[in-house]
């Protein structure tokens, strides 16, 4: 994983959530479904694999806003079987939680990587588990759990605030032993963030990326996309219909200098990609302006 976290190729994290609340695909993939969900999920995890992600991000607790929490164990229930089912069949993984119980179990299960959107501030023992299995971490921007974290976008400079912010993650996963090259680092678009906060870190990621840790960026079919092409009424454009926006926002970052994006459209994606870099992977230059 190492190799990965040093790739010279942008790296494609595919989302999967197996959650019966997910805002972007309605529970189809809840792996405790009676249904079928688990083998839904599984297909649908291997599928992302064959289009070209090198990561597929499994999830079993929604943090979209407003979402209440689950407790830890039915969070661990939902992931763990599509854990080791994918495991089985040879995909990689990263686990979405922020609870050091739920990802030393996915660990185990074969997950390799912690994507954590609290960047280590929901669980003081997720710092010690990552430090335990030296694998990769992402640490996210972070300034609360769902219910709350609308209350908490206020910023003089967001920018600024948020590096700063993730600077101190670093540092403290750094004091907890987590080793220098297993770190990456998210400004949490959507996360106790604004539309116009959203804009303004996808402008801004090169003063992110000057951290020197490598950047994930993860704008998938989020709600302020639905705004920017809203219809003349004001109706958001609908979550399945964001793909293209996804699509333009993960090359702007790539091209950027982003490490990685966490996409739900895999394919499209890795698409736009192979076409970024065919024509020679341009770089972007991005306004200095942030008001």
């Amino acid at each position: 994983m190492t190799d990965l976290l040093r790739s010279p190729d942008p790296v494609v994290m595919g989302v999967l959530n197996v959650t019966p609340d997910s805002f972007s695909d309605g529970g189809r993939y809840f792996s405790t479904d009676p249904d079928g969900g688990l083998a839904a999920a599984v297909a649908h995890g291997v599928a992302m694999r064959r289009d070209g992600a090198d990561l597929v991000d499994v999830g079993g607790e929604s943090t979209r806003p407003g979402a209440d929490r689950v407790d830890p164990e039915t969070e661990a229930a939902r992931v763990l079987p599509v854990i080791r089912a994918l495991a089985d069949r040879g995909v990689p993984m990263s686990i979405d939680t922020s609870r050091a119980s739920v990802a030393a179990a996915a660990l185990e299960a074969g997950a390799t990587v912690v994507n954590d959107v609290s960047g280590g501030l929901a669980d003081p023992d997720m710092a010690k588990v990552v430090a335990g299995a030296g694998c990769p971490w992402v640490l996210m921007h972070w300034r609360g759990h769902s219910r709350r974290m609308a209350d908490l976008a206020n910023y003089a400079d967001v920018v600024k605030e948020v590096r700063d912010e993730l600077r101190q993650r670093v540092d403290d996963a750094l004091a907890a032993g987590v080793a220098a090259d297993r770190i990456v680092i998210d400004p949490g678009l959507g996360f106790a963030k604004r539309a116009e906060h959203n804009w303004a870190l996808t402008r801004g990621l090169p003063e992110l990326i000057a951290l020197g840790y490598p950047v994930l960026f993860a704008a998938s079919r989020k709600s302020y996309l639905g705004r920017l092409l809203a219809e003349p009424d004001g109706t958001p454009r609908p979550v399945d219909q964001r793909a293209a926006a996804t699509v333009a926002t993960s090359v702007l970052a790539v091209a950027a200098g982003a490490w990685g994006v966490r996409v739900h459209d895999v394919r499209e994606t890795t698409d736009a990609i192979a076409v970024w870099q065919a024509s020679g992977r341009p770089r972007l230059a991005y306004e200095e302006d942030r008001t």
